[in-house]
Parts: C-alpha cells; sequence; structure tokens
C-alpha cells in the first residue's frame, strides 16, 4: 500500500512538473516567434528605406531593374539568414526572389493587400518548409507616395529543432524534475503516513466505519463540530432525543447554527473552558449535557457535547423519590399512629373514654385539615404528597411545618415541570431541616409559602436554623460545596440553582448566623 501511495504521489508530481515543463516550453516558442517577427520587421524596414533601392524602382525599367535589386537583396538576406526577401513594385510584380523562376512574375495573394494601401504588419502562414513568418513595409519615395513592398520571411523552427536547440536545458529539466519528484514523493508519503499515525488508508476507513457506528450504538447524544462550528459527528441518539429526523448524516458539514442554534457549542469552542453536567433546553428538549473544546496539540480544532434526556431520568428520580418519599412517610406515619395508639390505649385502660374519644377526634381533623388544604391549593398530586411527607417527617424530627395557609400553586413556569420541583422543594426543605436539627431549642419551626398570583409564581422557605456567614452563603450554589463532612454532599443547591436558571427564575438568599435561613424564588407564568 506505502508503494501505491509513492506511486501515485510521484506521478502527480512528475504530470506537474510536465504541465509547468509544457507551459514553459510554449511561452519560450512564442517568445521565440514574437523575437522572429520583430527582425523580420526590423530587416524589412531597412530594405524598404535603402536610397538605392528607392532609386532603382523609380528610374529603371523592370528587367534591368530587377537584376540589380535582386542582387542587393541577396546579400542582405543571406547576412541576415532570412528565407526570403521579396521586392515588389506597385504592379505586384516580384523584383527579388531566392528562386529565379519567381522572378519578374507577378503575385496574386490577397494577404499582402494592406501592404499596398500603406500598412505594416506581420502575418503567419504555411509555406513549403513549413509555418513562416512575413513581414510586410510598403515602400515610401521622397514625396511619400507608395512605390512598392518589402516582404521579409523567416521560417519558424519544428518542434524537433528546438528541443536540439535547447537540449541540454530540457535533459537537465528533466532529470532535476524527476530527481524532485522522487524526493517529493518520499517526503510526501513520509508526511501522510505521520499524519495518519501510521495507519494504511483502509485501515483508517475501517475505523471510521467503526467509530461512526459506535457512536450509534451509543444510549447517549454525541453531537460535535469543528473550528469552522461545521457538524463532524452526529449521531442517532442525537437526533432521537432532540427529534430532529430519522437520518443524522444529512446533518454532517451543515453549520451548527442551521440544524440546532441554541446547543450552545460555540460557546465552547470559543471560551475553550469545558462545562459538564448541566441541564440545557435545547431544540425544546430537556437535556443533561457535558460539553468540552476538542485540542489537538494544544490548539482548539471544536467542541463536543455528550448529552442525555432528561425527561427518562426524571421520571425515574420521580419514581424513586416517590418511593422513598412513600416509605419514609410510612415509617413516619407508623410511628406517629403507633405513639397516639399509646396514648389511647392509656386513656381506655385509665377509665377516661371521653377522652379517648375527643383525642381521636382531634387526630382525625388534623389530618383531614392537611389534606384537604393541600388537595385544594396545590394542584400537583407529585408536590402536594411530597409537602405532606415533609409535614410527617417534620413531627417525627420535633420541627413544626407551617404551610402558609393562603398558599396556592395552580401552574408551572415555562420549560419546567413537576420533576423540577419536587428537586427543588426536597432539597430546600431538608436543608432546612438539617439546619434545625443541630439547633437546641424547644421550639424549630420551617415555613412554606407559595404565591400564584398576577403571573408571578413566588416560593418562600424559612426556618430558624442555624443560618448562614455570608463566606459560606456566596459558596452555596457551588457544585459541591458543602459545609458537611458526609459524602455525596454539595451537590442540593446546585441543582435547585440550575432549575431556577432554566426556568427563567430569580433566587435570594436571607440569612443571618443563629436565627435562620429564607430562600426566595420567583418565576414569571
Amino acid at each position: 500500500m506505502n508503494g501505491k501511495i509513492m506511486f501515485l504521489t510521484f506521478f502527480i508530481i512528475a504530470f506537474s512538473f510536465l504541465v509547468a515543463g509544457t507551459f514553459v516550453i510554449g511561452s519560450v516558442l512564442k517568445e521565440q516567434e514574437e523575437n522572429i517577427g520583430q527582425e523580420a520587421m526590423l530587416v524589412a524596414r531597412t530594405v524598404a528605406n535603402l536610397p538605392e533601392i528607392l532609386h532603382i524602382l523609380q528610374t529603371e525599367e523592370i528587367e534591368s531593374a530587377s537584376k540589380r535589386i535582386n542582387s542587393i537583396v541577396e546579400d542582405i538576406r543571406y547576412i541576415n539568414k532570412a528565407d526570403y526577401i521579396v521586392i515588389m513594385n506597385m504592379d505586384r510584380v516580384k523584383l527579388s526572389h531566392p528562386s529565379q523562376n519567381e522572378m519578374g512574375k507577378k503575385s496574386n495573394s490577397t494577404d499582402m493587400d494592406a501592404a499596398f494601401a500603406e500598412h505594416y504588419y506581420i502575418s503567419k502562414g504555411k509555406g513549403e518548409k513549413g509555418i513562416t513568418i512575413r513581414a510586410f513595409v510598403p515602400i515610401m519615395n521622397e514625396t511619400n507616395e507608395q512605390i512598392g513592398v518589402t516582404l521579409v520571411g523567416y521560417t519558424l523552427p519544428s518542434f524537433t529543432q528546438s528541443f536540439l536547440d535547447y537540449q541540454t536545458e530540457i535533459l537537465i529539466t528533466i532529470l532535476l524534475s524527476i530527481l524532485f519528484s522522487v524526493w517529493g514523493a518520499h517526503t510526501l508519503g513520509r508526511h501522510i503516513k505521520k499524519q495518519m499515525f501510521g495507519l494504511e488508508p483502509h485501515e483508517i476507513s475501517k475505523m471510521y466505519v467503526e467509530r461512526t457506528e459506535t457512536f450509534n450504538a451509543m444510549h447517549d447524544g454525541i453531537i460535535a463540530v469543528d473550528k469552522d462550528l461545521n457538524i463532524t459527528i452526529f449521531n442517532k441518539m442525537a437526533s432521537e432525543i432532540l427529534g430532529v429526523g430519522d437520518d443524522p448524516s444529512l446533518y454532517i458539514g451543515k453549520n451548527i447554527y442551521d440544524v440546532i442554534p441554541d446547543t450552545r457549542l460555540p460557546e465552547i469552542f470559543f471560551s475553550g473552558q469545558r462545562v459538564l453536567d448541566q441541564e440545557l433546553f435545547v431544540n425544546n428538549h430537556s437535556i443533561l449535557s457535558n460539553r468540552v473544546p476538542i485540542l489537538v496539540n494544544g490548539k482548539k480544532v471544536g467542541a463536543v457535547a455528550v448529552f442525555k434526556d432528561l425527561t427518562a431520568f426524571k421520571q425515574l428520580a420521580e419514581e424513586l423519590t416517590g418511593v422513598k418519599a412513600f416509605v419514609q412517610a410510612l415509617r413516619v406515619q407508623t410511628h406517629e399512629y403507633k405513639n397516639k395508639l399509646h396514648t389511647i390505649a392509656g386513656l381506655l385502660h385509665l377509665g377516661h373514654t371521653k377522652q379517648a374519644l375527643e383525642y381521636l377526634s382531634q387526630v382525625k381533623e388534623e389530618h383531614d385539615s392537611v389534606t384537604k388544604f393541600l388537595n385544594e391549593r396545590i394542584y400537583n398530586e407529585n408536590i402536594s404528597g411530597l409537602l405532606l411527607s415533609k409535614i410527617s417527617r417534620g413531627k417525627e424530627l420535633g420541627i413544626t411545618v407551617n404551610i402558609d395557609k393562603e398558599s396556592r400553586f395552580t401552574k408551572f413556569p415555562e420549560k419546567l415541570d413537576h420533576h423540577d420541583f419536587v428537586i427543588l422543594f426536597g432539597n430546600l426543605i431538608e436543608n432546612a431541616f438539617d439546619s434545625l436539627i443541630v439547633m437546641d431549642k424547644e421550639e424549630k419551626e420551617l415555613t412554606i409559602s407559595i404565591d400564584d398570583n398576577d403571573g408571578v409564581l413566588g416560593i418562600m422557605i424559612s426556618d430558624s436554623g442555624i443560618g448562614m456567614s455570608d463566606e459560606v452563603k456566596a459558596k452555596i450554589f457551588k457544585n459541591g460545596f458543602s459545609t458537611k463532612s458526609k459524602e455525596n454532599r454539595g451537590i442540593g443547591l446546585y441543582l435547585v440553582n440550575e432549575i431556577v436558571n432554566k426556568g427563567n427564575g430569580t433566587i435570594e438568599v436571607i440569612s443571618e448566623q443563629n436565627k435562620g435561613t429564607t430562600f426566595l424564588i420567583t418565576f414569571e407564568l
């Protein structure tokens, strides 16, 4: 295979030299033709201006004039190596010619008509010996009247003659062309081999097919662009997740802005900074994206995005969260109702039947009141179920969870759904629980308020916990930052902030050490 590449490279370089040589030889021949034409014109002008010829044409008879003129002209022709010099009077009778048979004959050629009309020019025609360059010059007397025409002709050398004239130069050029072709083929072949990491073309073709099929077999969407932001990779899963069509190969080579303008891949290429685990809303689809620049020898050559469909992950997370919340709620309720049963059993054992019935009625009213409130004011069962479980969780921890009686939640902001709000409420409430648990005081309260009015959704979650310093408050939304030493911490508030940004909302944190923390979140509906 290397031999084929070398031969092909040699052939291309040699052919290039051949084409260049052809143009050079053509240019040389053209220049030679121009030089011959100028020389013919110079000789013709010289002969036409000879006083002796002017005198003979005006004073002598044709026969005597022909002999004398031909003698003069032949000497000049011999000296200047012209093929012929012909002098004609105004009757077109030839008064000089290398062939004696042509002397005294009249020329009937039409290509010299202009010369008899006082025109100077050079023409090219086909003669007995080959292509001839001819110069025509009118002969003018002292009174500026035309009395004849001078015709000088030179035969162009044939290609064989030209080759023989320049054979040394041509042979040296051919030899150098061959040497440079071999050297160039060898150098270019080594360079190509190095650029291809020592792989043969069929191996690269095989790798390309394998790479394409590998990308198409992956369950992650992959899109890559080059330095011109043209798409170089677009696998099947990417087209399925983003809903852009069935054949992703149709997008290869197209500009990313013409296919999916909101991938935010260009900003990764221009900034050179990677962005990991960021939730994006691309082409009306929610994805979790990792975007990194592509570097080759430290130089940016493109960018690549690897992403997952967040819809399926959110559904799974919701199911897992729901199961966890359900198990936790069952455990809390089991513990709570066990205590209540113990209380009722004690009252009955002591014979306080009336008090036992009143206690049962009170418990039922409290439960029905909370359940009815959540069902009426919170129109999504996932959110209401989460809040109910957190109320029960708070009781188990000795924390009073208060939900503002004016709270109302009827509509999700654009780009957000119940999956996002389960994460948002769940993390903020759990953070508040963590802050309250470590407090050494009897009254521990957590207040939740949801205001859905006038096209604005406002959420407030406030606790009376340990609060935060300004230094901590400035870092709470960074991925991985946590004031707790446990593993897998520092992600909750980061996710909350990502959700708020995705919904084009705002988040404000008000906190004072040992007095509590309040999160204020607003979205436009």
